[in-house]
């Protein structure tokens, strides 16, 4: 869904240049696939626009997550009245999600899980302080495992990736101790290496800025083309010019 909506931010900005100095052949042949695109998973994007709703209105029955609720409300709550409202919830997914292959299976899959573990998910509406998950717990196993992993030697490179391609590892006792190290890393070395790392990051930020706020990415990708457009012709003008001045 999020890659279909950022499809619909490209084809809206490349729509507006048409008819400007950045239309030509490859940006015409660009827009129709988009274009084409966009018809042909219309239909899939509505059924998961509406699964996407479902979702929601679960997650609100089920009030989680709880931050997103005042504590009063959740004390009036108990686990007959969650599970009242949810019975009721799905028999109203599964009228609609007839004649719908998306729905249908995320209403199956909800069903079935429902029917499973329904039961073992209403207790944290009858005990006070009990949380609906364990993702707290879990994240302080992580942290524990990570620890443990400093000590011992990771195993995941994955830290590598997001601190970029060179890491450096100081042994100092004092801060005065740490910056004279720090002062011994030539500007001109230090400097040429910040370069290749952004040069490095270049296509990773791309893609952020991409998934994040595509129709800004494309925009700007289209302000370079013109700038380069316009830098090439001045460049093949030039000769041309200079040709006629020295028949003159």
């Amino acid at each position: 869904m999020k890659g279909y909506q950022q499809l619909q931010a490209i084809s809206e900005c490349l729509h507006q240049n048409i008819g400007q100095q950045t239309e030509n052949t490859y940006f015409q042949k660009l827009i129709r696939q988009v274009d084409r695109t966009l018809e042909s998973t219309h239909t899939l994007a509505e059924s998961l626009q509406l699964a996407h709703t479902w979702v929601l209105k679960i997650a609100a029955c089920l009030r989680y997550p709880p931050s997103s609720y005042v504590d009063q409300d959740l004390e009036s709550l108990n686990s007959q009245i969650i599970e009242n409202e949810m019975t009721s919830l799905l028999e109203q997914f599964q009228q609609q999600a007839k004649n719908n292959r998306v729905l249908s299976a995320l209403y199956s899959a909800v069903e079935y899980r429902w029917q499973l573990y329904g039961k073992d998910l209403l207790h944290c509406y009858d005990i006070l302080g009990l949380p609906p998950d364990n993702l707290l717990l879990e994240s302080l196993f992580n942290r524990l495992r990570r620890r443990q992993r400093r000590i011992s030697g990771r195993k995941s490179t994955k830290e590598l990736r997001d601190f970029g391609q060179y890491q450096v590892l100081f042994s100092a006792k004092s801060e005065a101790e740490l910056l004279e190290q720090i002062r011994c890393v030539p500007l001109a070395e230090y400097q040429k290496h910040r370069r290749r790392l952004a040069q490095a990051e270049t296509p990773r930020i791309f893609q952020h800025r991409l998934h994040r706020h595509p129709r800004k990415a494309i925009q700007h990708l289209l302000i370079r083309y013109i700038d380069r457009q316009t830098e090439l012709s001045q460049s093949f003008q030039f000769p041309v010019e200079l040709s006629c001045l020295c028949n003159v």
